[in-house]
């Protein structure tokens, strides 16, 4: 009874086998019931475990680290939470080398599955343990493992779930404001970087910046089905044809349902049927990993889906259906009580956290954190190539994911922004999209103000990092606030002015979002204390017309050859001698092309330009 209260669930070790790939070498309290310790079994909905803590490409580090989701055994349970350290040690080295070890180098993880999103905590002490299990160079001595399972049941119980814990450690850019709209969008979001701490630590840092979404709002946000047989056990060609009739149908039925409330009813057996297969056909066979784990031939499989055509539908209909459908009635109001502040308080001053009954999240005052990672919408810190059919099933509406591997990448169409994080840059591909998301100037202010003040606060070698302002809770603060007075704004009467410094477009894509609907629909004592209106609205200055041009410059590839011929000119202006007037005059005449060309692309400005001076307006036709 002690060991089910406590917050982590299995400490699992997965290896790399020579001939069996990755596997699970021992868990404990064992992953199957009935299993030893040491069994390679585990449950079919985590068939994906053993890839996921031992990631794709490992060998080219000497250790890692990763997160990832997992999703939930039985009905009552919810998304389960991992954390894996990845080490690798030579053969050599081992006190005890067993049979099966003929490789120059054994790589293992160390695992824990947790049914609390304590990122922070678990990786620090998962560090240590992992180590010291490297260090006895003798892979059987599994009590220190047994020991990490008690400790941490032990210390870890009623942790609170403060944002300091939760995720340790903050990186900032200027598009991160981007990168909120787009989840608040619900779109496809799908981060790319090696090495996978990096990644998982950059996707959780952006998750953070909603309020208790890490703490409450992944709850059900991995709610997936492993590969179905679908494609697995029937033919290309059967399994295609056969899809395609039946998504036809299903879209047909969506669509003539659109003013009925039974839409979900309707909706769900459609995609579940869809998506489940012939399930006992696999059960004999746990470990046998999809046939088609190339991406190639996943995507054979579902391309002809078209999954985009059934997901808009579904997803709105399953919004409409669940909470637009029945009358709301006015007795929602939750229970007033003490409000959360935007600064982590200690567990004893916690704000009132109540079970919200439209989202079924554990909710604040102000109905946050938004039911954004729930009904279909995934969020995957780190995704194998094995799960790459996730990106396409049609049961799946969107998600938020991280990869490291390039054939992810490659597959652009599946997603709608790709945040590649090395170069800070989100490609978007839909123009409509992005024009929904270009930042206006109060968004643009806003981006600004962050940057600087976390700016200013790393290079003040008093602070070193440790003030308030700057800090890692300052910035969540100031997305708290945001968010907030987003929400209030969209309460008010009459209210485009106020919400059309969020951007009009947005704010009508935003509106017919699932978490928004699920918000709205419910009322939310305090927001009547959140001033309503953008928290750097104002009249438009000089200071404006820059902070646009830098956005615009640092947004675009014809900005950024401009920022690098000015640079280059910079540097060639210090040379003396011959090499001075032709080096500057080539890098004067790059700059100027370049300017010349970016500029082209924007018909206002090159109109105006052309009547008031005329001048300039033929270097802009060059």
């Amino acid at each position: 009874p002690e060991r089910i209260k406590g917050p982590v669930l299995h400490i699992v070790v997965v290896g790399f086998h020579h001939k069996k790939g990755c596997q699970v070498e021992f868990s404990y309290p064992p992953l199957m019931p009935d299993e030893p310790h040491d069994s390679n079994r585990l449950p079919e909905e985590w068939k994906y475990l053993p890839f996921l803590a031992l990631p794709d490409g490992a060998h080219n580090y000497q250790e890692d680290t990763v997160y990832f989701h997992l999703p939930p055994l039985s009905e009552d349970m919810k998304c389960v939470y991992g954390v894996s350290c990845y080490r690798q040690i030579e053969a050599k080295a081992l006190k005890v080398r067993q049979a099966d070890v003929t490789r120059e180098t054994v790589q293992k993880s160390v695992c824990v599955l947790s049914r609390v999103p304590l990122f922070g905590l678990l990786q620090a002490k998962l560090q240590l343990i992992t180590h010291a299990y490297f260090e006895e160079k003798d892979f059987s001595q599994i009590s220190i493992l047994k020991e990490l399972y008690d400790h941490m049941n032990g210390s870890l119980k009623g942790s609170a779930l403060e944002g300091s814990q939760v995720y340790l450690g903050f990186c900032l850019s200027s598009q991160v404001l981007i990168l909120f709209k787009l989840i608040l969008l619900e779109k496809k979001v799908l981060f790319y970087v090696s090495p996978v701490n990096k990644l998982v630590g950059t996707l959780m840092t952006v998750l953070s910046l909603f309020p208790g979404m890490i703490e409450h709002g992944l709850m059900d946000s991995s709610h997936y089905r492993p590969k179905s047989s679908v494609s697995e056990d029937l033919s290309l060609g059967e399994g295609v044809a056969g899809a395609e009739e039946f998504v036809s149908v299903s879209v047909t039925d969506i669509t003539n349902t659109t003013s009925e409330l039974q839409g979900e009813d309707m909706i769900q057996p459609a995609l579940e049927s869809l998506s489940s297969g012939n399930n006992a056909e696999e059960d004999s066979h746990f470990l046998k990993p999809p046939t088609c784990t190339s991406p190639e031939s996943s995507e054979s499989d579902w391309e002809t889906l078209d999954p985009s055509v059934l997901e808009e539908s579904s997803s709105k209909e399953l919004a409409e259906g669940k909470q637009m459908g029945p009358e709301l009635p006015d007795p929602f109001d939750s229970k007033p009580g003490t409000p959360i502040t935007v600064q982590p308080q200690a567990a004893s001053g916690q704000g009132g956290v109540t079970q919200g009954l439209v989202s079924g999240l554990e909710e604040d005052q102000y109905g946050l954190p938004l039911a954004i990672f729930t009904k279909g919408y995934l969020c995957l810190p780190y995704m194998a190539l094995q799960q790459h059919h996730l990106l396409s099933d049609v049961t799946v509406r969107g998600f938020v994911a991280g990869a490291t591997n390039i054939l992810f990448r490659q597959q652009r169409h599946l997603s709608d922004a790709i945040v590649e994080v090395e170069e800070a840059r989100i490609q978007i591909h839909d123009p409509e999209l992005r024009r929904i998301l270009n930042l206006t100037t109060a968004d643009l202010r806003f981006a600004d103000y962050l940057v600087k003040h976390v700016m200013e606060n790393r290079d003040d070698v008093f602070l070193d990092g440790t003030g308030w302002e700057g800090g890692d809770e300052w910035i969540r603060a100031q997305f708290t606030l945001y968010l907030h007075s987003l929400l209030s704004s969209t309460l008010q009467q009459d209210n485009e002015r106020l919400l059309a410094d969020y951007g009009s477009p947005f704010i009508t894509a935003w509106k017919i979002s699932h978490n928004y609907r699920v918000w709205y629909s419910n009322k939310h004592p305090a927001m009547t204390t959140i001033t309503p209106g953008h928290p750097f609205q104002g009249q438009y200055s000089v200071a404006d017309v820059k902070l646009r041009l830098s956005h615009s410059v640092q947004n675009s590839e014809r900005g950024k050859k401009i920022g690098n011929a000015m640079i280059t000119t910079s540097r060639n202006v210090v040379q003396t001698g011959k090499a001075v007037g032709q080096s500057v005059g080539g890098a004067l005449t790059s700059a100027k092309s370049a300017m010349s060309s970016w500029f082209s692309t924007l018909a206002q400005p090159a109109s105006v330009t052309a009547q008031a001076y005329p001048g300039t307006a033929t270097d802009v036709k060059q």
